[in-house]
């Protein structure tokens, strides 16, 4: 059926959503307010307005293959720039947006594909393949901190410097997940850190005026878990935890208030 699904779709929109749609654009056009720059990979199963509940003008999205940044470090080495640090610099610096997530999920393909190549003679078996270079050339990092995991039989913590402080995380303390995931949660802090790797970004950071989050989204349960600094782990968001991340956030912004007064 293709694409006629998606006709027939934007036909019930003109029926049911279009007119609200167009009166939120009305209340925004010339001062929308986003308030965050989501990177999420472009799974078909994962929809962060939904499990958002985020509206018109909420927040800028950047999808792509495993919700990766690329390190600063390897702007402008590509023959093609990349739209990553882009769309980074255009929410952050010219938006003025001080609120980066990072959005992971379960049964990544991309990061089941960086797991699956971890060695330069499997990367070698098709070195035309977009995608295998991809994930291999921004995917390393996270690859390195996984392998230096597996080492210790998953029990290890991990360090990842976040800009304004380093954090000791604990992956998946209850072993509940698949290697692969816990290779996608290690991925989801370490595009963290390749965020506060731009110089536009690092001032706003060290003072914290701009807030660094990483959620996971578990596509079997539909649970999302927040990445708590506070207690170096993903935190499942529920009735039972939000007060406590909540607080958390809150925590950051005041400090965030208290820098931009000084």
């Amino acid at each position: 059926m293709g694409i006629q699904k998606f006709i027939r779709g934007i036909l019930m929109y003109r029926k049911s959503a279009r007119k609200q749609m167009v009166e939120q654009f009305e209340r925004i056009r010339d001062n929308p307010k986003p308030k965050a720059v989501l990177f999420t990979c472009m799974d078909s199963r994962v929809l962060p307005t939904r499990f958002t509940q985020s509206d018109v003008g909420d927040m800028f999205v950047v999808r792509n293959a495993g919700n990766l940044v690329p390190h600063a470090k390897l702007f402008g080495t590509e023959l093609v720039i990349t739209t990553e640090p882009a769309a980074l610099e255009l929410a952050c610096v010219v938006n003025k947006i001080r609120d980066v997530i990072v959005c992971g999920h379960s049964d990544c393909k991309a990061m089941n594909l960086l797991h699956a190549v971890r060695t330069p003679e499997e990367m070698m078996k098709t070195p035309s393949s977009p995608l295998r270079q991809w994930v291999s050339r921004h995917g390393a990092t996270s690859l390195t901190h996984w392998e230096k995991f597996e080492a210790s039989g998953f029990k290890a913590p991990l360090t990842f410097d976040l800009g304004s402080k380093t954090v000791l995380t604990h992956i998946d303390p209850d072993n509940k997940f698949e290697a692969t995931d816990k290779l996608s949660q290690i991925n989801a802090l370490t595009q963290l850190q390749n965020v506060a790797s731009y110089p536009f970004m690092q001032p706003l950071i060290k003072t914290g005026e701009m807030r660094l989050h990483a959620l996971w989204f578990d596509i079997y349960t539909g649970e999302i878990y927040y990445f708590s600094q506070k207690k170096g782990a993903f935190a499942i968001v529920n009735e039972e935890t939000s007060t406590d991340i909540m607080d958390e956030i809150s925590a950051m912004y005041i400090h965030s208030e208290k820098a931009v007064a000084a």
